[in-house]
């Protein structure tokens, strides 16, 4: 085109992971850029039911880019499929003489909506969504609704970005077009949190002290929610028989996270008798985990249903090695089984102790696989992120003309 793309983008709220990328497509030359919030509730303190605390994130969630937060109705607690109702897109986008409009999600009532109104103006219409076959398990009559869902879904909305390969393929199943699928990774500020690692690599020795760590011992780390579905018992059963092996072997575990399975894991750690190998940190703030990141050998995420698990990108950053289960999302485009860390089925606690044994007893593999990590993250960035976005988006504008 010959002036700028104007991009309208609809989200259920200020995301921290979103906030970086959006400044920097903000900051692309070719696109003017406004965000449309159906809610604010991520900026101000609130209670997250994953965390089960009060939460107030401290990184910018708002700075660097235009944004507009609808009229809601309903708006006391976290986003819903329903909740909160919002006023007010399909006026801007007529006044604003926008070209497109991409949607995060469409399991959302008004997100939908908002893409019919979207369509009915002429507009292009993008969607960005985190489903994959895990995400999918559904029964037939459900299975059945579903296909005359995706058959309207296919004729409202024209460009699909995808977050990976197991979405697209997800998407392939579900009748979208190859020519209508676009790249554009799940992704985070890669720059920030290498910078991050790097710096507080030197302060290592602190947070060892902190934390109680024997120097020369390995650390494993889980960094999530403790909720059922991301399975941290499973690792919890693993680290207690590592360290039946010869102690330079027994590593710690380091917990950093809060949740609804604290006081159940505390116990299984009493229960199994390892109280000296696991840490029990609570939760950390974004601009903490960096340091955490740095102080691990390998990082764990066990779970269950994951859509992505956007702190595998955090880790790898740091030059970690990652052990995930086959049901995260992001195995399938950032982890090399046997490279850069390892894949084991969920819920196999057998497979992850031999895929963490491995890596523990040996600092050159741990150290080689960090590397690679590095090489891998280097290419899924924002980078990529614009890239796939502005096809996408001259593709289907510049079919418009035609």
């Amino acid at each position: 085109m010959n002036r700028k793309i104007r991009l309208a983008y609809l989200v259920s709220h200020p995301i921290q992971y979103q906030a970086p990328l959006l400044r920097q497509i903000a900051a692309d030359p070719d696109i003017d850029l406004t965000v449309f919030f159906c809610s604010d509730i991520s900026t101000r303190k609130h209670v997250d039911e994953g965390f089960g605390q009060v939460i107030e994130w401290d990184t910018p969630l708002l700075e660097g880019y235009k944004h507009v937060f609808l009229k809601s109705y309903g708006d006391e607690g976290p986003p819903t499929a329903i909740r909160p109702l919002n006023s007010g897109l399909p006026k801007a986008l007529k006044e604003g003489q926008f070209d497109a409009l991409w949607v995060h999600g469409y399991m959302r009532l008004y997100h939908m909506i908002a893409m019919l109104r979207a369509r009915m103006m002429g507009l292009v219409v993008l969607n960005r969504d985190e489903a994959w076959e895990y995400s999918a398990a559904r029964g037939p009559l459900k299975n059945f609704i579903k296909h005359f869902f995706f058959f309207a879904l296919r004729r409202i909305c024209q460009g699909w970005l995808v977050i990976g390969s197991a979405n697209k393929e997800y998407y392939l199943a579900h009748g979208m077009k190859e020519e209508n699928i676009f790249p554009m990774p799940y992704t985070v500020d890669n720059q920030y949190f290498r910078d991050q690692a790097v710096k507080v690599g030197a302060h290592q020795d602190a947070l060892r002290e902190e934390l109680n760590l024997e120097p020369g011992r390995p650390v494993v780390l889980y960094a999530s929610k403790f909720m059922e579905r991301k399975r941290p018992a499973d690792l919890v059963e693993a680290i207690a028989r590592l360290n039946k092996e010869p102690k330079n072997h027994r590593p710690y575990l380091v917990m950093v996270g809060d949740g609804e399975q604290r006081e159940r894991l505390e116990q299984q750690v009493e229960a199994l008798g390892i109280e000296e190998a696991v840490r029990f940190t609570g939760f950390r703030n974004q601009s903490e985990l960096p340091s955490f990141y740095s102080l691990c050998d390998v990082f764990v995420l066990p779970s269950f249903l994951e859509p992505w698990g956007l702190v595998v990108n955090e880790v790898m950053t740091a030059g970690r090695a990652v052990v995930a289960s086959d049901q995260v999302g992001s195995v399938f485009d950032l982890i090399r089984d046997g490279e850069n860390g390892y894949v084991f089925p969920a819920g196999d606690v057998d497979a992850l102790t031999d895929s963490l044994s491995k890596i523990v007893s040996d600092p050159e593999l741990s150290k080689k696989m960090g590397n690679r990590s590095l090489e891998i993250i280097e290419n899924w960035g924002f980078r990529e992120d614009i890239e796939g976005l502005k096809n996408g988006l001259n593709y289907f504008l510049s079919k418009d003309q035609r």
